[in-house]
């Protein structure tokens, strides 16, 4: 049995998305092989990233400023709205150089239509910020699988229940059912963004 410290460090690898057991221990090993040097890097990366990084109370996507740029810049449009799932799905969008106004980020998606679940997201963030601001439209920007289908459906009703003159549009069917909009190729997404639909 390994010594208590690198089963600790095995059991918080083991948390992160897709790392199982095995993974861990072979990060833990890397890391015990490479010496003290990479062990401080990354040391000091984690104490920089709890320290210095924080939630834009604006957006909710992670920055070391609140409100981020983008969210401070008045050179974007700030009466487009684009939601994204995740802050990789910002980036991801961001590499077409196609859109030019702001974002909102879910943090997640509903697994099914349930409102006690979407208290767990940042909806009612999203909410009050179309109460708050003027707002022309919304771009629901979210994975084109069944979770992300059904965060988009509840939005669209929670957006035109409050209010009903925004456009609610979404990204055209560039995007093949189930698949995942971080690896979805520039051309593909920038098509997407520029063919956006309404149900309306």
């Amino acid at each position: 049995m390994y010594s208590k410290p690198i089963q600790n460090l095995i059991k918080a690898f083991s948390r992160l998305p897709s790392v199982g057991h095995r993974t861990a221990e072979r990060f833990v090993f890397y890391l015990l092989k490479s010496g003290k040097k990479d062990v401080a890097e990354l040391t000091i990366a984690l104490k920089e990233l709890i320290e210095n990084i924080k939630s834009c109370e604006v957006c909710w996507d992670f920055a070391d400023a609140s409100p981020c740029n983008f969210c401070s810049d008045t050179r974007r449009d700030h009466k487009v709205i684009c939601v994204v799932s995740q802050p990789q799905d910002k980036e991801t969008i961001e590499k077409t150089k196609e859109f030019l106004g702001v974002y909102h980020i879910l943090r997640g998606t509903l697994k099914s239509d349930d409102e006690n679940i979407a208290k767990f997201l940042k909806i009612n963030e999203l909410m009050a910020r179309l109460q708050k601001n003027v707002v022309d439209e919304v771009i629901l920007a979210l994975n084109p699988d069944i979770s992300g289908e059904t965060t988009m459906m509840y939005l669209e009703r929670q957006i035109k229940k409050l209010k009903p003159e925004i456009r609610v549009t979404r990204l055209a069917r560039g995007l093949p059912m189930g698949s995942d909009l971080q690896y979805a190729d520039e051309i593909t997404l920038s098509s997407a963004l520029k063919n956006r639909t309404s149900n309306k």
